[in-house]
């Protein structure tokens, strides 16, 4: 979609996901967010009544483009595929072009405290994400699911955290070979 088509909103939030991601949230003052977005400050204010509105909206497009790509790799087959394309699909995020570690943990090491609305969505999309993996941990037969999912989110946590500091490659072959482990799935 072209730039131009987007309301002013969409491109306060499109300029914020590519700012804030690539650069850090703290880093990007809103002069420069409404100078790329071409906006005024006043649209600004208008739509987010402070920068960290934006940043929660951020934070809950990315949540929900998160959900969709989950969604569709658990939508292949059995549960035991859909956990297999789900290793795969965290093993492909480490080594996407760009990668800079994981939208949330990035924010809340911005955003210390838990009860602002920034850490506030950061801890609703965890949360859906635990309940989601725990849920594939039991449809794909694990004998301790709650278990398997505290696991595989660790294993996220720590595949989106190493693979900007380590070898992508090998952190991806390493979380999903340790998830497949994890869940008895075999090739």
């Amino acid at each position: 979609m072209a730039t131009t088509a987007l309301s002013p909103r969409e491109r306060l939030l499109e300029t914020a996901r590519r700012l804030f991601y690539t650069e850090g949230i703290h880093t990007v003052p809103v002069d420069r967010l409404v100078t790329e977005a071409g906006v005024t400050r006043a649209t600004f204010y208008r739509h987010f009544p402070a920068k960290e509105d934006l940043v929660a909206a951020y934070l809950r497009a990315t949540d929900a483009d998160l959900r969709a790509a989950v969604a569709d790799a658990l939508d292949q087959g059995s549960p035991r595929q859909g956990a297999a394309a789900l290793l795969e699909l965290i093993g492909q995020v480490t080594c996407s072009a760009g990668f800079r570690g994981c939208h949330f943990i990035n924010a809340s090491a911005e955003y210390p405290d838990a009860a602002v609305p920034v850490r506030v969505a950061v801890a609703e999309h965890r949360a859906w994400f635990q309940d989601t993996v725990t849920r594939l941990a039991e449809r794909a037969g694990h004998s301790d699911p709650d278990y398997a999912g505290r696991v595989l989110v660790l294993l996220h946590d720590g595949a989106l955290s190493a693979a900007e500091l380590d070898d992508p490659q090998k952190v991806r072959e390493t979380v999903i070979r340790a998830g497949r482990d994890l869940l008895g799935l075999t090739d």
